[in-house]
């Protein structure tokens, strides 16, 4: 109890006092902290405005407290010594600023200096190597002329014939007449031109009796010759029309003979005059049967071996188309080669060879032997026997439905009329042609006519008869256009038809009717075709062409062409030594004389063309193979490393005896000022450059202010009467370079190249070089042709918008192909390089040639194109449609290959020599 007691109470009192200490602890601690609450909070509350109070006093040079300035603070020592070497600093940058922005300007002024002086040594370097190339030229041409001892040859001074004849010996007998004893070559010297003079029909009486279709065309064609001339003084030839007469009329042998006899010009025995009878029918009678024509010559369509003098007389065509055009529309396509029927004949005989020579002639006495085997029963017989056979289609009909048209004796008569016959041959693949039963008879009328009509639709012509003449046959080979075959072989022609290939067929179709639309188709044909037979000859050139006149614009030139490099890109492609030289035209009238010598039958009978109906170019017709034969032989190669690999002396052999050339730009252009001028500019420096010949398509002029670049070789604005693409090839007479560069005034090309495409031209001078390649397609659901412009593996055409070509395709796009093309490129202002493809392919049977990788040209910034237009493509497809129509086939032709350089993405030591060739 006592202790628990004494516990309770010491208990009580030990709490008491820990609580009071407790309680006392609490209260210091509560102080301290309120207190130092004061001393945070209030104090720098009071400071803070006791420091403001002070600063805001009036005098600013007491403020204690508030913030001092920089002169004030630089007052503590190391302040101030931190100042200074700021201020230093500070002066020191000011200074070395000044100086680099003068040594700037300095080295600005020096880089100018130094861009002056590589100007001034390029130009220096450029007139030393003009200067090199003048005294190298120079040198060059003195050798030439040293080496030939004569000039070049130009177009000869014309000489004219003396006013009086010296007079010919007459020749025993007047069928005995040849050039050397019935001509008077006197007066046709080899410069005269060959003047011919025409007699106006009308001042005679013979004239009266004339065809009025057959005058009237005669005498147009007349005011159009090129030749004909109304001073008969000076004439080298004389020329009469006689025929064809009309219905009914009955003019005498003598009566006529003695109006021959009568002419102005006679001169007693007719010398070099030709007498000209045209058959518009196939009943056309032999005028000049029984008649003495002397010395002059016969041309006809009808002769009998007594009257045919060979060499001497002239086998004309029929004149079927008096004054009508051929309508190619209706002319039927070459394609496909076999048709409905193997061969067809209708005709009928109306009198037989034993009858017709029981007849009295004046010219029996002429006849010697017994009279020949008659083989048309025999032909008949054998053809029927083809006809029911039935191995091939074949239509023979030896009995007309119609009365058949009046013939000679023992000639096949024609049936039905024209339109009849042409509908018939249409389905034909080959046209029989019986010539006469009488072998005297070497051509008549009927016989021409069915040939005639069947070069006109494509049928390819098969003559029985060897003895016959057929049209120009002294100049034209006919074995390339039809078959000739004897009668005695009648049996084996159905096997010699069905022997000819496809190919030989389609050649012999193509070259048939290339025959036609020559020789034959007009009235102006066959007139030309007379006179250049007579001329050729007599072995005169034919007259210069006619080129067109270039009406120059004044400009202002002198500007300097830009020194950008983009303008002026001379490419990658390492050609080897570049032939820098002044601009030097093409030599002209090298083979004036000896072209109708050496070249006469190639002429008459090749698809380039009428050589001789066609007036002589300045330039020699396109002949490439002669032009690498001549080169080959210039020169040898020492052993041991000699000369050549570079391509120099490649090149300088592809000329022959022209081993210098150089080519021409011709450029359309149509207000596009900016872009044009941006073209020329890229043509500053470029080898081989001649002259640039810029066709204005549009009717106003350039700006009177514009300044054309300078770009070192002469550029010639030519305005044209009308907005047509076909002034692109105008044979101007500016364009004094066989090679011609025809490019668009927004085509981008790299000098290396234009060089290389100028190059393989050389080696292909017969073709378009050129550089965006196109193709033909075969629209088979629509069966049609179509244009295509896309990417492939084969192309048939290159734009010439960039392309070489030869001058001559300017002179036969302008004044030789048909009108209805250059009319349709009017129409659509489009399709004219389509329409020089289609030229080119039709005349050299060659594809173009495609040069580097390029496929179009891109013009950033360029006005827009017609090209871009929507209907651009639909006109092309119809271009080439039409054209297809005119020319009766697809002349074009594919290809799967390109040209490049011969060391093309090879890679060789720098100090290697880099040529090309063709891959």
């Amino acid at each position: 109890m006592t202790g628990y007691t004494m516990l309770r109470n010491g208990g009580v009192g030990n709490g008491g006092q820990t609580c009071m200490l407790r309680w006392s602890n609490r209260i210091r601690l509560t102080w301290l902290s309120f207190t130092l609450f004061i001393i945070l909070v209030f104090f720098p509350l009071i400071a803070h405005y006791y420091l403001t109070t002070l600063d805001e006093a009036d005098e600013a040079g007491k403020r204690i407290f508030g913030p001092r300035a920089g002169s004030e603070l630089c007052e503590v020592k190391h302040v101030l010594d931190l100042c200074r070497i700021r201020e230093s600093v500070s002066e020191e940058l000011l200074q070395l600023e000044a100086k680099r922005q003068e040594l700037n300007s300095e080295i600005a002024k020096l880089n100018l200096k130094i861009e002056a002086c590589k100007k001034s040594i390029e130009n220096a370097k450029q007139d030393l190597l003009q200067l090199k190339n003048v005294i190298s030229q120079t040198e060059h041409s003195y050798k030439e002329l040293m080496a030939q001892n004569q000039p070049k040859l130009s177009l000869p001074i014309r000489l004219l014939p003396e006013k009086d004849d010296a007079g010919l010996p007459p020749p025993k007998v007047t069928r005995g007449c040849r050039l050397h004893n019935c001509f008077d070559y006197s007066r046709c010297p080899l410069t005269s031109g060959f003047p011919v003079y025409v007699y106006d029909s009308d001042q005679f009486a013979f004239g009266s009796y004339l065809d009025p279709l057959v005058k009237q065309a005669f005498q147009a064609t007349v005011r159009a010759n090129v030749y004909v001339t109304e001073n008969a003084a000076i004439a080298c030839l004389y020329v009469v029309l006689v025929g064809e007469m009309q219905e009914p009329t009955v003019l005498r042998p003598a009566d006529l003979e003695k109006q021959l006899f009568s002419l102005p010009h006679w001169r007693t025995d007719g010398h070099n005059h030709v007498i000209i009878n045209l058959s518009r029918k196939s009943d056309t009678q032999n005028l000049l049967y029984n008649v003495s024509t002397g010395r002059a010559m016969v041309a006809q369509s009808t002769f009998y071996a007594a009257q045919y003098r060979a060499g001497f007389d002239l086998v004309v065509s029929p004149l079927v188309h008096a004054m009508s055009e051929p309508n190619f529309m209706e002319i039927p396509p070459q394609v496909p080669v076999k048709r409905k029927y193997l061969f067809t004949f209708q005709g009928e005989k109306i009198e037989s060879l034993r009858s017709s020579l029981q007849e009295a002639r004046s010219f029996e006495e002429e006849m010697e032997g017994d009279p020949p085997a008659d083989y048309d029963d025999r032909i008949i017989a054998t053809l029927k026997a083809v006809q029911d056979s039935k191995l091939d289609q074949v239509l023979v009909e030896f009995t007309c439905k119609n009365q058949p048209k009046p013939s000679l004796p023992t000639e096949w008569a024609l049936c039905g009329e024209r339109e009849d016959r042409l509908e018939l041959l249409k389905l034909s693949t080959f046209a029989l042609i019986i010539t006469p039963g009488d072998p005297h008879l070497l051509i008549s009328s009927g016989c021409a006519t069915r040939l005639f009509e069947a070069l006109e639709v494509g049928a390819v012509p098969v003559v029985l008869g060897e003895q016959v003449q057929l049209p120009y046959h002294d100049m034209l080979q006919w074995n390339e256009a039809a078959l000739v075959v004897p009668k005695p072989r009648v049996t084996e022609v159905h096997f010699l038809l069905r022997s000819l290939s496809d190919s030989d067929l389609l050649a012999m179709r193509r070259q048939g009717r290339f025959l036609w639309e020559t020789y034959f188709s007009t009235a102006d044909s066959i007139f030309n075709t007379v006179l250049a037979m007579i001329r050729t000859r007599i072995q005169i050139p034919a007259a210069p062409i006619r080129e067109e006149v270039a009406a120059e614009i004044p400009h202002r030139s002198g500007k300097a062409a830009g020194t950008d490099p983009n303008m002026a890109d001379n490419g990658d492609l390492d050609l080897g030594p570049v032939e820098t030289e002044p601009p030097y035209a093409s030599p002209k009238y090298l083979r004036n004389f000896t072209l109708t010598v050496t070249d006469c039958y190639r002429g008459w009978n090749s698809a380039p063309g009428p050589f001789h109906l066609f007036p002589h170019t300045p330039f020699d017709p396109v002949l490439p193979s002669e032009a690498k034969f001549l080169g080959s032989g210039t020169g040898f190669r020492p052993i041991g490393g000699g000369a050549g690999g570079s391509g120099k002396e490649f090149q300088a052999a592809l000329g022959g005896n022209v081993q210098r050339e150089q080519f021409t730009v011709v450029m359309l252009t149509y207000e596009r000022e900016e872009v044009l001028m941006n073209s020329l500019e890229r043509l500053n420096g470029l080898p081989y450059l001649n002259k640039v010949v810029v066709v204005w398509n549009s009717p106003k002029l350039p700006s009177e202010d514009l300044l054309w670049p300078d770009i070192g070789v002469p550029i010639m604005v030519v305005r044209t009467e009308k907005n047509s693409l076909n002034n692109r090839f105008l044979p101007w007479n500016e364009i004094e370079t066989e090679a011609i560069l025809s490019i668009d005034d927004d085509a981008h090309l790299r000098h290396d190249e234009i060089m290389f495409g100028f190059r393989v031209w050389r080696e292909a001078r017969d073709r378009i070089v050129g550089f965006p390649g196109r193709y033909h397609a075969w629209d088979i659901p629509h069966q049609s042709w179509l244009y295509n412009s896309n990417y492939s593996c084969e192309l048939s055409m290159v734009l010439t918008g960039a392309a070489f070509f030869h001058k001559y395709y300017a002179y036969l796009y302008s004044y030789v192909m048909p009108q209805a093309i250059r009319d349709m490129v009017d129409e659509y202002i489009n399709c004219e390089d389509i329409a020089m493809n289609f030229l080119v392919s039709h005349i050299t049977r060659k594809p173009p040639i495609k040069v580097t990788s390029r496929w179009t040209f891109r013009c950033p910034g360029c006005p827009q194109a017609l090209s871009h237009d929507d209907s651009h493509f639909h006109e092309r497809h119809k271009c080439i449609n039409f054209f297809v129509k005119v020319y009766g086939y697809m002349p074009l032709l594919y290809t799967q290959f390109r040209v490049d350089s011969v060391l093309f993405k090879t890679r060789l030591p720098h100090d290697k020599t880099k040529c090309f060739k063709f891959i």
